[in-house]
C-alpha cells in the first residue's frame, strides 16, 4: 500500500470519519474547512496519527501547516522525512 492510500485509510479509521471511505478522498482535496471538513482538534489527532503510523514527527505549525493541506502534501512530507 502506498503512502497516500495508507494515509486515507488511517484518516478514516483513526479520525472516525463517517460517511466517507478512503476511496472517496481525493489526493488533492483540502483536508480542513470546506474540503474534508477537519477542524483544529482533528489537526492535533492527525499529528499523533502521522507519528504513530509513519514514524514522522510534525514539530510545529510552521512545519505542519504546509504539510497538512491535502493528502498529496502530507504524503510528500512523510516520504521526505522517511527518506
Amino acid at each position: 500500500m502506498d503512502t497516500k492510500a495508507k494515509l486515507k485509510q488511517v484518516l478514516v479509521e483513526e479520525l472516525n470519519l463517517e460517511d466517507v471511505t478512503p476511496d472517496e478522498i481525493e489526493d488533492d482535496e483540502i483536508l480542513f474547512g470546506e474540503g474534508l471538513g477537519l477542524d483544529s482538534l482533528d489537526a492535533v489527532e492527525l499529528v499523533v496519527v502521522v507519528q504513530k503510523h509513519f514514524g514522522v514527527e510534525i514539530k510545529d505549525m510552521d512545519e505542519g501547516r504546509p504539510a497538512l493541506q491535502s493528502i498529496n502534501t502530507l504524503a510528500a512530507f512523510i516520504e521526505e522525512k522517511q527518506g
